[in-house]
């Protein structure tokens, strides 16, 4: 599957070898085939989810919208629960195990039964004594099974990358946005559905999506697996270790875990509070200025998760001063391009939002006018976090990860009751920059006891 852009850069390039002599890095060709079409793929699934929510918005209203889309705010925030992390966790065992990394099989299918439960459990326990009764209660509830849709995707693209099945894997990713996309359609040629047929679409959604990817995670959960690059099954008869047990297997992927639940917490607890703290309308408004944002952050995450991550890793390796080098001409160069993003998103919000989500969401255009400092902030936290890359170096992260969280639910608590959605925003405003100055001082010491190492290595 190879994208027309891909396969333009393809002909060029093998153009410029031919004149020049110059080679590039065998494999080259299928490398770069697959970033293009990773991004086609990352890039599509983020136009269907934004499209989806502006016509769900539209169609409903900001009222019946920010009723749903806070209370499938709720679930998605504890759906990573359901795994906890075991994901990035199974990469980095396969990656320096090989096939004996099955060894962890047998815990991770019990530690994914008992964190999936507790996650159903916390979703229930909120819809009956916290959630008011005004459709919350049920949308919760009907909701539920979302939780497991991001497992099923989440396990499946685990499977397809250790495979390298990059075109399975983006098809399925995009799965579930194509089919909630289809049911915001249906709200344009049926005006009379409501808020309730979509959350019990999307509960069948999810439904379906883990009854189609049930028979391949089970037969991942016995190992029978296509593993790439670590040569035929039969060839690693002996196993890399005891099987472990599952204090082990916490051990090893809590980092992972914590901050695969704390980002969610982080990112989507202000349309959760000013639905309880002011008003459903008001959720609705911020939820839809969260679907602009969104959308905006893509652009560091597909630049450092989709093409740079691989490069640091290895660079970090066995190319120390180059990795640096990048490190630091990544940080400019990502704060210029969001102080850039920053300026067109204020430039252009006046007359987009009234067009695309219609008069009603007028009161977003303030929401964005204090969300558009965020765009630097974040863009040079990702690109400093990028030198936190293995999970000794996690822990730094889930520290600034977890103090940005205290604050921004703080921050909320105590300006949505006074300033409803401008007081949301400050506060993920002030989160964005906390999160900045934690990962600043995690990597400050990462770089300060790499220094100290390298000092009595060369003293020895």
């Amino acid at each position: 599957m190879k994208s027309d852009f891909a396969a333009g850069l393809v002909a060029a390039s093998a153009s410029i070898t031919r004149r020049t002599g110059f080679r590039m890095i065998p494999g080259w060709r299928r490398a770069l085939t697959t970033v293009s079409m990773l991004g086609v793929a990352t890039a599509l699934g983020a136009g269907m989810v934004f499209a989806t929510q502006t016509l769900l918005a539209r169609e409903l209203g900001p009222s019946a919208y920010g009723l749903f889309a806070s209370s499938l705010a709720t679930v998605t925030m504890v759906a990573p629960l359901a795994g906890f992390g075991l994901t990035q966790f199974r990469l980095k065992a396969y990656g320096v195990e090989g096939w004996g990394a099955n060894r962890w099989l047998t815990p991770s299918l019990r530690f994914t039964h008992g964190t999936t439960l507790v996650a159903f459990a916390i979703i229930i326990a909120w819809a009956v004594l916290v959630a008011p009764a005004n459709g919350t209660r049920f949308a919760l509830v009907v909701l539920s099974p979302v939780v497991l849709s991001f497992l099923a995707i989440d396990l499946m693209s685990n499977k397809l990358r250790l495979e390298e099945r990059y075109g399975e894997m983006a098809l399925w990713q995009m799965a579930i946005p194509a089919s909630r996309l289809v049911v915001a359609l249906s709200l344009l040629l049926v005006p009379q559905l409501t808020g309730k047929f979509v959350a019990v679409s999307y509960s069948l959604i999810a439904l379906l999506v883990f009854g189609s990817a049930f028979p391949h995670i089970r037969r991942m959960m016995r190992g029978e697996m296509d593993l790439h690059g670590h040569g035929p099954r039969e060839a690693a008869a002996v196993p890399a270790g005891p099987h472990p047990r599952i204090g082990e297997l916490w051990s090893q992927a809590w980092a992972y875990g914590v901050f695969a639940i704390l980002y969610p917490v982080f990112f989507q607890i202000s349309t959760i509070l000013l639905k309880y703290l002011h008003s459903d309308a008001q959720a609705g408004m911020y939820s839809i200025a969260l679907a602009i944002m969104t959308a905006i952050y893509l652009i560091p995450a597909t630049i450092y998760q989709k093409y740079l991550m691989s490069k640091l890793h290895r660079w970090a390796a066995h190319d120390v001063p180059k990795f640096w080098a990048v490190y630091r001409q990544g940080n400019v160069a990502m704060f210029l391009l969001g102080i850039a993003v920053s300026v067109a998103l204020v430039v252009v919000s006046p007359w987009i939002v009234p067009i695309v989500f219609g008069e009603r969401y007028r009161g977003v255009i303030d929401i964005l006018y204090i969300l558009a400092l965020c765009p630097p902030i974040r863009f040079l936290s990702t690109a400093m976090g990028s030198a936190l890359l293995t999970e000794d170096h996690m822990r730094y992260r889930v520290y600034a990860m977890g103090v940005a969280t205290v604050v921004a639910i703080v921050l909320n608590v105590l300006l949505i009751p006074r300033y409803s959605g401008g007081g949301a925003a400050w506060a993920t405003v002030a989160g964005e920059a906390v999160l900045l100055l934690g990962t600043m001082l995690g990597v400050r010491r990462f770089h300060r006891r790499r220094n100290e190492k390298a000092a009595r290595g060369n003293a020895v």
